[in-house]
């Protein structure tokens, strides 16, 4: 049997064991989805070395950069933005390789195009982690400009409090790429300008737990079109199988 999974900690409520071992089940797939919570990166190593028939991980906080000293190859776009959350693994000669992709660029950019309009020329992505650099890579593959939000004063980024109603006018895209929203702290959300929103404004937000947070509905009180995670999160999913079973 071939064994798939996610390493991560801690790992808690995860959207990939249910998606992929419902998805062996119904498609008759003799293969089994896995959580490895590992507290230390460190212990990676470990789990390849004790699942022989591994084919292949998805990666999620906090080792999306860090495993990536474990690996032998990455796709460009995992290279580019500087963080992985699918690894191939294959088995060559008693060798195990491993191959890094980025499946948050596609995910993301599938699911936010069809909503972009010609106006929407900048965009405003709040937090400047992992999953952040990816929302960055395809903003800029899209062809808009970008700009980071951050709680604290960090390079090529502007603070929360800096943030005006001519930012968001001008920035008239918003992503949340922070937890700031997200089940059991949904009464919390970004600090943002919300009434100087218009119907010109697109917030998008990574989190689909709940499926619509407060940063969502303050925007959709002043006439924002928005969207949460969900798709992007199947299409990722979609995107992962796509990786693991391609050739290059």
């Amino acid at each position: 049997m071939d064994k798939y999974g996610l390493i991560g900690y801690p790992l808690g409520h995860s959207f990939s064991i249910g998606y992929f071992n419902e998805k062996f089940e119904n498609e008759g797939i003799d293969a089994k989805y896995i959580n490895f919570e590992i507290p230390d990166i460190k212990d990676f190593p470990e789990i390849l070395a004790s699942n022989t028939d591994l084919k292949g991980l998805n990666v999620t906080i906090p080792y999306k950069e860090k495993v990536i000293d474990y690996l032998d190859s990455l796709s460009p776009e995992a290279k580019a933005i500087g963080a992985v959350n699918v690894i191939r693994v294959t088995h060559k000669g008693g060798k195990i390789v491993l191959k890094g992709f980025n499946s948050d660029v596609i995910g993301f950019t599938k699911s936010i195009e069809p909503i972009l309009e010609s106006y929407h020329k900048k965009a405003l992505i709040l937090g400047t982690g992992g999953a952040s650099k990816a929302i960055d890579y395809g903003l800029k593959s899209l062809g808009l400009e970008t700009l980071f939000a951050s709680r604290s004063n960090k390079p090529n980024a502007i603070q929360y409090k800096d943030i005006t109603a001519d930012t968001v006018k001008e920035y008239n895209v918003i992503v949340n790429c922070t937890p700031l929203g997200m089940y059991p702290h949904a009464d919390s959300c970004p600090q943002l300008p919300y009434e100087t929103m218009d119907n010109h404004t697109l917030l998008y937000d990574l989190i689909y737990n709940p499926d619509e947070t407060l940063f969502m509905k303050k925007g959709l009180e002043h006439g924002a079109t928005v969207k949460n995670g969900l798709e992007m999160l199947l299409l990722q999913a979609f995107a992962s199988w796509e990786f693991w079973h391609g050739t290059e």
